[in-house]
């Protein structure tokens, strides 16, 4: 079944408020067997709002408008949905009475616009919200001779989504036949582009498992979701097809359950007992704070340095001044003396060093910005990589640790 969610309010169309709700709402549609095909905004405008919910109705079995139910004459949902379908508005006594009753408890004099919140569809099931004072609503009807199930819902989060949880999902569980999913989230080293090209002649010959391709600070997630009417069918689905993108990507698979690089090498830190230790310019000590995101990450890092000056460099990595004046802080050999160094000072069984030039200023022709220079070290043998990264400050960092951490994974596989 396809789904469309409205969200309502001409302060969502500003910098200064962010529909949050659809993202809640499609994850619980989802988990359903229900895909969400359109999410629409709506300022509050009549005009706007009936034409937005009448095409909603035309392409969605499933119609959701968050907000608008408030007392104030820009509260306009109920009004609308109830002119695109053509239908009239009650006012249920029992809720005026609640509302009345509520404002007597804090001892305030209820305003009369507040008795618009009783206003109800033709034929909904209103829906009380114990967390705020506009009910919601449930409705289902025909539109042209199809099914559709509308529901009307509070904008605030805090409203919103307890309501959906106790009220309006049991009604969907009721409505909707049974599917199973399975899921798989592959993370892969690589870019975007030159993944797919590897991975399209497979997932295109295998329809039923919908793949779904996204990238972000140097790596690419592959998200594979089947839905079938028994579980075993769609797990069977996304295993087949997981294992045979492994099999093409081979070592260029970061992890195959959605883990993170950062948690990936500590898994291989830890099963060889080794530690670490790093020696970071340029990424400015963003290697060493995605290594300790991970939670026991003090059993094999030993620690790092952030170390921008030439002085510091030599300093607490010990790297010789006179290479540094022969080469420039921003080299290959300087980025192999800062893991040598904080290995050795350390004791740690790897070293790594970043060094480069992040931007936006500070690059010369022979050395343009998004230069940079990883190395890593384990007292035998020095791998050291140069990269030419692109874009702003914050992404040429990323990379560059994205880049330090992948060179741990592939030494330790």
């Amino acid at each position: 079944m396809k789904a469309e969610i409205i969200a309502v309010g001409s302060e969502l169309l500003t910098p200064f408020r962010q529909d949050t709700n659809s993202l809640f709402l499609t994850e619980r549609l989802n988990e359903l067997g229900v895909e969400v095909h359109f999410k629409t905004v709506v300022g509050d405008s009549r005009a706007d709002l009936v034409a937005v919910a009448r095409i909603a109705m035309t392409r969605a079995d499933i119609v959701i408008l968050m907000g608008g139910l408030g007392p104030t004459e820009d509260d306009l949902t109920r009004e609308c949905v109830a002119e695109a379908l053509g239908i009239e508005l009650h006012r249920d006594p029992e809720i005026i009475t609640e509302l009345y009753k509520r404002f007597a408890e804090r001892r305030m004099k209820m305003p009369e616009n507040n008795t618009r919140q009783a206003d109800v569809l033709d034929g909904a099931v209103l829906l009380r919200n114990p967390n705020g004072t506009a009910p919601a609503q449930w409705l289902q009807t025909n539109w042209e001779g199809d099914r559709r199930y509308l529901m009307l819902l509070p904008g605030p989060p805090q409203e919103l989504k307890p309501l959906f949880d106790s009220q309006c999902l049991p009604r969907l569980k009721e409505v909707l036949p049974p599917q199973f999913i399975s899921k798989r989230v592959l993370k892969v080293a690589m870019g975007e582009s030159a993944c797919d090209a590897r991975i399209a002649p497979l997932y295109t010959k295998v329809p039923n498992v919908q793949t779904t391709i996204l990238a972000h600070g140097g790596e690419v997630e592959i998200h594979l979701q089947s839905r079938a009417d028994r579980q075993e069918e769609a797990e069977r689905r996304v295993e087949e097809l997981a294992g045979e993108l492994e099999e093409e990507l081979d070592d260029c698979v970061i992890s195959s359950g959605g883990e993170s690089l950062e948690q990936i090498v500590g898994y291989y830190l830890q099963m060889r007992g080794a530690t670490l230790a790093v020696a970071e310019s340029c990424s400015g000590g963003m290697m060493a704070e995605r290594i300790t995101s991970v939670p026991g990450s003090s059993r094999y890092f030993l620690g790092g340095a952030v170390v921008y000056s030439n002085e510091l460099k030599t300093k607490l990595a010990g790297v010789p001044a006179k290479l540094i004046a022969e080469h420039g802080a921003v080299s290959r050999e300087v980025a192999v003396a800062l893991a040598e160094g904080i290995r050795e000072r350390t004791k740690a069984t790897f070293g790594v060093g970043i060094t480069g030039i992040a931007g936006p200023t500070g690059g010369t022709p022979e050395k343009p910005v998004g230069l940079v220079y990883i190395a890593l070290s384990d007292g035998k043998d020095n791998e050291v990589v140069e990269r030419r990264l692109h874009g702003d400050r914050e992404r040429i960092r990323l990379w560059a640790s994205f880049t330090g951490l992948d060179l741990i994974r592939r030494k330790l596989i």
